[in-house]
């Protein structure tokens, strides 16, 4: 089950992209907030946030699961591209800046309820700030 959930956000994710470039127009936003590891804040696995999950998020981005920037709003913004990745988000840099609080210049493309953030560029990286590991216990590829 876990598999086909996988792949049916990774075929969302591949049709959002190839859509042509007239289909939507983006707003141009500024978001604070942390970035997320999107499978364990979704489906609550465990406590997706802060440094309890830092190991585990590491590991579902390299992995392939979508991330997201938990804004200081309350939204969640599904992450497209990050900066000088002319493709798709699936590079290494993403994990560089996983679950750190950041504050991103980008474009807010919403469809269906759902909305998708294509960074432009990171403005500030102030690295992990939400210290939850002592409440949660650090979850669960830490050690």
């Amino acid at each position: 089950m876990k598999k086909g959930v996988l792949f049916a956000i990774a075929a969302l994710l591949a049709a959002a992209m190839a859509a042509p470039a007239n289909a939507a127009t983006g707003k141009r936003v500024s978001i604070t907030g942390e970035v997320i590891d999107s499978w364990c804040y979704i489906t609550e696995i465990m406590f997706a946030e802060g440094t309890a999950h830092h190991q585990c998020a590491l590991w579902c981005a390299a992995g392939g699961i979508p991330v997201g920037v938990l804004g200081e709003d309350g939204q969640v913004y599904m992450v497209l591209k990050l900066e000088g990745n002319a493709t798709s988000v699936a590079n290494p840099a993403i994990l560089k800046i996983q679950t750190h609080k950041v504050t991103v210049d980008g474009d807010v493309y919403e469809r269906d309820g759902i909305r998708y953030l294509v960074v432009n560029k990171v403005v500030d990286d102030s690295g992990i700030v939400k210290e939850t590991h002592e409440e949660y216990g650090i979850q669960p590829f830490g050690n």
